[in-house]
């Protein structure tokens, strides 16, 4: 059973910066594939952003250009920075790896975009 713990959460300001890390319990993510998911108060789940093998990337349209994920095999990490935020961007964000029939949630952090 592998478990994810994010981090990096937190209040910033429009127009700020924040990185969220992903830990893992194992080596994952050279195999998996890696999510970013958010969820704001009253609305679903989305999809924000995924890393495929290889390095491959995906970002939903809102964030494209301004959200970065990455991975870092070596250290069990994955990360997504979020440059130029906005009140939009305020959700709970979710780390996921999945593989066939694997699919691994971690907790879930805070972000809150507001001045």
């Amino acid at each position: 059973q592998v478990q994810l713990v994010e981090s990096g959460g937190g209040l910033v300001q429009p127009g700020g910066s924040l990185r969220l890390s992903c830990a893992a319990s194992g080596s994952i993510f050279s195999t998996y594939i890696g999510r970013w998911y958010r969820q704001a108060p009253g609305s679903q789940r989305e999809l924000v952003a995924a890393i495929f093998y290889g390095g491959a990337t995906y970002y939903a349209d809102s964030v494209k250009g301004r959200f970065t994920i990455s991975n870092d095999s070596a250290k069990n990490m994955m990360y997504l920075q979020m440059n130029s935020l906005k009140p939009e961007d305020t959700a709970v964000y979710f780390c996921n790896a999945a593989r066939a029939r694997d699919n691994y949630w971690g907790q879930g952090t805070q972000v809150t975009v507001s001045s």
